[in-house]
């Protein structure tokens, strides 16, 4: 029988595939399966704000992903609730005492924001993000000192907030008389402008000058936003001249981000700036590993093998693909073949062989029927510049090629004006039903 979390962890896969990774991030966090009976599974969502959104913009996503793992729902219910974190199935087991001590143990410090599930220990280093594990160790071992402030970047999905949460935890249990907050970028943008609203800008300030650590995640999301890098540059300052310590994640490196002041810059570059790129294959296959013995689940060796090989994405992915093979495994009752998984994962099984540059912008020229040296040529054609952006956000989001290189690659072009036309059409394709099927059609053609 499908746990409830299982027939959700396994919905977000098919979700994730269908909405824009900014979208994704944004409103899918923290919802959980609060009841499933007669057709109608009931939705824990963590606001009212959540409730709504989903209810028009996402409603027809959800049921579908859901009728496809189960074609007896009928209905989706949404509702207000603190979601309960899940328990791997080997705590599902334990007696009911056991099991409400182990989830008052999983339940989010609303005090930091910090989850306890997030530890060094939960941690798998590999050379792909061993610089950014070794700088978090010595950020611990000297707080305020060496690396002040640690910037973290990385595609989404690398790892990055379990890592900087991890720092968090750590500090935490290190230092028990100081304070520590992890908050995203977003949340300290809107208590800002909530505390000017109301007159309490003071209160604002006071409250984040008292922490010994300020982790703030995806930095990136206030970009443009004058009033909020003006306070978040004056907080930075007022920590950093105390000795506190100043962690930041972000999807790219500080100089690379548009829409931020250079002072600001300027001091994201101060201290230490650590990368976590694509997991290799070695780190991929250990993180499989460490993920099913987290489940209390196995599979072939060969299996892991093959998934590591096929499955090129981020940790999120290769979490979405086991949490498929364990419902697939349960269902058919006997142990996954390769030839299961090869069927289970080949809409999310990323190109094996290297695509380049040439050939997608090829394929993607012809797919708009213009001719493929003007993507190359200085031209600014409104049928030409269209493609062209989206070659250039295509070759950045689904192969992760640099900045530089694409600009480089495509006619010698500056890489401002790289980053510009990808942030371009990735803020269009949130609000932009025909743009996001374009990219949903260009992403089958590159990765045929």
């Amino acid at each position: 029988m499908i746990t409830n979390n299982e027939l959700w962890q396994n919905a977000l896969v098919h979700i994730e595939l269908e909405t824009s990774q900014a979208s994704f991030k944004t409103w899918f966090r923290n919802i959980s399966i609060l009841n499933h009976e007669d057709g109608t599974v009931q939705l824990a969502v963590p606001s009212k704000i959540v409730k709504e959104w989903l209810m028009e913009k996402h409603h027809k996503v959800i049921l579908s992903a859901l009728r496809n793992l189960d074609n007896s729902i009928r209905a989706i219910e949404y509702s207000v609730h603190r979601v309960q974190p899940h328990l791997d199935a080997k705590k599902q087991q334990q007696p009911v005492g056991n099991t409400s001590l182990d989830l008052q143990k999983l339940y989010i410090d609303k005090r930091d924001n910090l989850n306890p599930r997030y530890t060094f220990d939960t941690f798998v280093v590999g050379a792909f993000n061993q610089l950014a594990f070794a700088a978090s160790k010595a950020v611990l071992e000297h707080p305020g000192a060496l690396y002040n402030p640690l910037f973290i970047y990385g595609s989404t999905g690398y790892g990055k907030t379990h890592l900087t949460q991890s720092i968090g935890n750590q500090f935490k249990k290190t230092h028990s008389n100081k304070k520590v907050i992890y908050i995203t970028s977003e949340k300290f943008a809107i208590d800002y402008i909530n505390s000017v609203r109301s007159g309490t800008a003071n209160n604002f300030k006071n409250q984040y000058r008292q922490y010994d650590v300020l982790i703030m995640d995806d930095i990136q999301f206030i970009a443009s936003t004058e009033k909020t890098q003006e306070e978040l540059f004056h907080l930075f300052n007022a920590l950093r001249d105390n000795n506190k310590q100043i962690i930041f994640s972000s999807d790219k490196h500080p100089m690379l981000m548009p829409g931020f002041e250079e002072r600001l810059k300027g001091r994201f570059v101060g201290g230490m700036i650590a990368e976590i790129t694509e997991p290799d294959i070695e780190s991929r296959r250990s993180i499989i590993c460490a993920k099913l013995e987290a489940h209390g689940f196995s599979i072939p060796k060969d299996v892991v093998d093959f998934i590591a090989d096929s499955v090129r994405g981020n940790i999120r992915e290769i979490e979405g693909v086991l949490n498929m093979i364990e419902c697939k495994s349960q269902l058919k009752g006997k142990p996954i073949t390769i030839s299961d998984v090869r069927t289970l994962i080949k809409h999310t099984m990323k190109q094996q062989k290297g695509v380049s540059v040439e050939e997608v912008v090829r394929r993607i020229a012809q797919y708009y029927n213009i001719a493929e040296k003007s993507i190359y040529e200085k031209t600014r054609k409104k049928e030409v510049v269209r493609p062209r952006q989206i070659i250039m956000y295509i070759l950045r989001e689904e192969f992760n090629i640099s900045f530089p290189t694409i600009g480089e690659k495509l006619g010698g072009r500056d890489h401002t004006t790289v980053i510009h036309s990808c942030e371009k059409i990735k803020k269009e394709s949130l609000i932009s039903n025909v743009l996001e099927q374009e990219l949903e059609h260009v992403r089958a053609l590159v990765h045929v």
